[in-house]
């Protein structure tokens, strides 16, 4: 009965595997299939993962699971609008005054230092700036239509991950072994603290940042105030330099024109209000739901990914590194326990330790006299 029994649990094993295997595969070759949407597919996964709270909260409130997701997709649907209506009408309202302002720069600067006066051409980097704006802008024009086929689908994904989580969980935890679940919870938490950091942290930041920049570019007189704040918000999404690339591009403009009030009022309230401010007042009372990931990995993540998989590494680039981290930890934790680094070249320096239950074996030097005898 015995060996019975264990045969029939390696036969199940064995299928669990190989269903796993079949899996994974077709999954490799859907995946090339759906390549260009590949990124809607995967921005539709990870806000799904952060709105599955929010769908159980409306299941508790009495809803059924249909209009839990519902309404749970309703949410994501109006942040998505909320985050890409601004950009849009940016681009559409705006590019002429933002071509003009960038025609309008002189060709030549004349910086002065130690009585001698200096000549910096920049008409070369004027003329680039004019035909990365200009094509960035036809770009998006072309590219329009796509973007709401890509919106739509993103919707429906959505929609259709919120009523199936819970099927889809189970069929991604089905091949792993028990042993090695907490494993997977791990690294899913991981994941889940991330995407929260990514989204929701970011999203109320960039809120704040939009909130403190709107005011103090009316206030300093500014005709696009509106196009400049949503520029600083958007910018929020940026790791550690954030907000400061919108800032001190307009400071060295007021320099650059010969407004040196301007540029130092711009500067110092700019970067204290726009840069400093949101990151203070926001992010600590938000980040006990964070993954923690320092500063300098999560900006890695963030240009790593944006470099290799374009917009959509924003967000997978921080949350692969995020879960690297996570499996390096586990992996120190298992081999080294609580021991610290410093304990461990310690114990490193001194040898294997001896086994106390082995007995001290000890070799004496036989008496002479009973040698001789």
């Amino acid at each position: 009965m015995t060996g019975s029994g264990n045969e029939n649990a390696g036969l199940s094993r064995q299928r669990r595997y190989v269903l796993a295997g079949i899996v994974f595969a077709l999954g490799v070759v859907t995946g090339g299939i759906l390549l260009e949407v590949l990124g809607t597919i995967l921005l539709a996964l990870t806000v799904a993962y952060v709105l599955v709270p929010v769908q159980r909260w409306f299941v508790r409130r009495g809803l059924t699971e249909w209009t839990g997701a519902l309404a749970a997709t309703l949410v994501g649907f109006g942040v998505a609008l909320a985050v890409s209506t601004p950009l849009v009408v940016v681009f559409s309202l705006r590019l002429e005054q933002v071509v003009n302002a960038v025609a309008a720069l002189p060709r030549e600067l004349s910086v002065s230092a130690f009585g001698m006066t200096y000549a910096i051409e920049t008409g070369a980097v004027q003329t680039a700036a004019l035909e990365f704006v200009q094509g960035a802008a036809t770009s998006f024009a072309l590219a329009l239509p796509v973007l709401a086929i890509k919106f739509a689908l993103f919707v429906v994904l959505l929609f259709g991950l919120l009523l199936k989580g819970d099927a889809a969980g189970r069929a991604a935890i089905a091949p792993v072994p028990y042993e090695y679940r907490d494993v997977v919870y791990a690294l899913a938490r991981r994941a889940r603290e991330t995407l929260y950091a990514i989204y929701v942290l970011q999203v109320a930041t960039s809120i704040a940042t939009f909130a403190a920049a709107y005011p103090l570019f009316w206030g300093l007189g500014y005709e696009a105030a509106l196009t400049l704040a949503i520029a600083a918000a958007v910018l929020q999404f940026v790791p550690i330099i954030g907000p400061s690339m919108l800032v001190i591009p307009i400071a060295l403009y007021h320099v650059a024109v010969g407004d040196l009030v301007a540029a130092a009022l711009l500067s110092t309230l700019g970067l204290v209000l726009i840069a400093w401010l949101p990151d203070v007042a926001v992010r600590p009372r938000l980040a006990r739901r964070s993954a923690g990931l320092p500063g300098s990995l999560y900006f890695v993540g963030f240009t790593g990914g944006l470099f290799t998989l374009g917009a959509i590494g924003v967000v997978v680039g921080p949350l692969l590194v995020a879960v690297f981290v996570e499996a390096v930890d586990l992996l120190a934790d298992e081999v080294n326990g609580d021991a610290t680094f410093t304990d461990l070249v310690e114990d490193d320096h001194e040898g294997p330790a001896r086994n106390p239950d082995e007995t001290e074996t000890t070799f004496e030097e036989p008496d002479s006299k009973a040698a001789d005898d």
